[in-house]
């Protein structure tokens, strides 16, 4: 059960910022004994790779602030994100692949459960964001966008810190989304009436 939370939560995380929970315990792994990774995803904290994703951590940082920047940069991390929600389910939940020469097995042993239902979790938290980042957008007139997105960062690394160290915690995040889901879908139906009336008024005009 906690492995499970463990997984979720990182995916969840991954939902938001791609490269937080994979850095997170690539560091974690190298630096603390906080995290034993299992021996497939000993690569994580390896030195570059935690360079790579340190890199591509601050070029997210900067594109997700900016508005409009931010749309394009969510429909990139539309690939990114749920990938990366399963390679932190995989490693959180202490899940063991076999190499890729061996794909019978894979599918056989159910090893790949773990990784789909990252990508699945991490698909539906960047959904849910990638719709409520053009509702803050317009109804702040993009000043919202960089306060949004530094508190998506913050809940990322939270997440994932506590998906390791206290999995329960992620049970929380995980219902504060579930209730922030219907408040996303409510503001885009009536942005769509807005934009529906307005472009009635100019036709009218």
């Amino acid at each position: 059960m906690l492995e499970a939370l463990t997984g979720s939560g990182l995916a969840a995380s991954a939902g938001l910022n791609a490269y937080i929970p994979l850095l997170t315990m690539g560091l974690l792994a190298r630096y603390t004994d906080l995290m034993q990774l299992p021996a497939g995803w000993q690569w994580l904290g390896n030195g570059w790779v935690m360079a790579i994703l340190a890199l591509l951590l601050a070029v997210e940082f900067v594109a997700d602030k900016v508005p409009v920047v931010d749309h394009v940069n969510d429909v990139v991390q539309t690939f990114v994100r749920p990938t990366a929600g399963g390679l932190a389910f995989g490693a959180g939940s202490s899940s063991e692949t076999v190499t890729v020469s061996d794909p019978g097995q894979f599918f056989s042993s159910n090893q790949w459960v773990p990784i789909a239902a990252g990508v699945l979790i991490a698909l539906g938290v960047h959904g849910v964001k990638a719709a409520a980042r053009p509702v803050i957008n317009a109804t702040t007139a993009g000043f919202g966008a960089p306060v949004a997105s530094t508190a998506e960062d913050a809940t990322s690394v939270i997440v994932s810190v506590a998906a390791i160290l206290l999995p329960v915690l992620v049970l929380v995040f995980l219902v504060g989304f579930v209730l922030f889901v219907p408040w996303v879908l409510r503001r885009r139906r009536e942005r769509k009436r807005e934009r529906q009336a307005a472009r009635a008024a100019r036709f009218r005009t």
